[in-house]
C-alpha cells in the first residue's frame, strides 16, 4: 500500500503593484520592527508614508530588505556596509542589462 504525502507550500508575491505596512514587512522578512526601522534610516530601504504607522513597503524594498538581512546574518556586515553592497549589486545589475542591450 501507498502513502501518498500532500506539501501545502504558500508564500507572498513580491511585485511593485502590491504595498505591506510595517507589521506585515516584519512578518515576511521575519524581523522585529527596530530592525526595519533602522534600515530605513540608513537609507537601506525607502518606504512610502511620513512614519512608521503609515509606512507601505513595496515588493522592491522587501526585496532590499530580505536581501541586507542576509549580508548581516550570513556575512556580519553592519548597516552601512549593507547599504554599500546593495548599492554595488544595483549597479553590477544596470551594467549587466547594459551589457545584454549592447550586445
Amino acid at each position: 500500500m501507498m502513502t501518498e504525502i500532500t506539501t501545502i507550500v504558500s508564500g507572498v508575491l513580491l511585485d511593485d503593484e502590491t504595498y505591506f505596512n510595517l507589521r506585515e514587512t516584519c512578518q515576511i522578512c521575519g524581523t522585529p520592527a527596530e530592525v526595519v526601522i533602522d534600515m530605513v534610516d540608513e537609507g537601506i530601504v525607502l518606504p512610502l508614508g511620513a512614519g512608521p504607522r503609515e509606512w507601505r513597503f513595496s515588493g522592491t524594498m522587501i526585496k532590499r530588505l530580505q536581501t541586507a538581512l542576509r549580508l548581516q546574518q550570513d556575512l556580519g556586515v553592519n548597516l552601512a556596509g549593507a547599504a554599500l553592497v546593495l548599492e554595488l549589486l544595483e549597479e553590477l545589475e544596470e551594467l549587466r542589462c547594459l551589457r545584454r542591450r549592447l550586445g
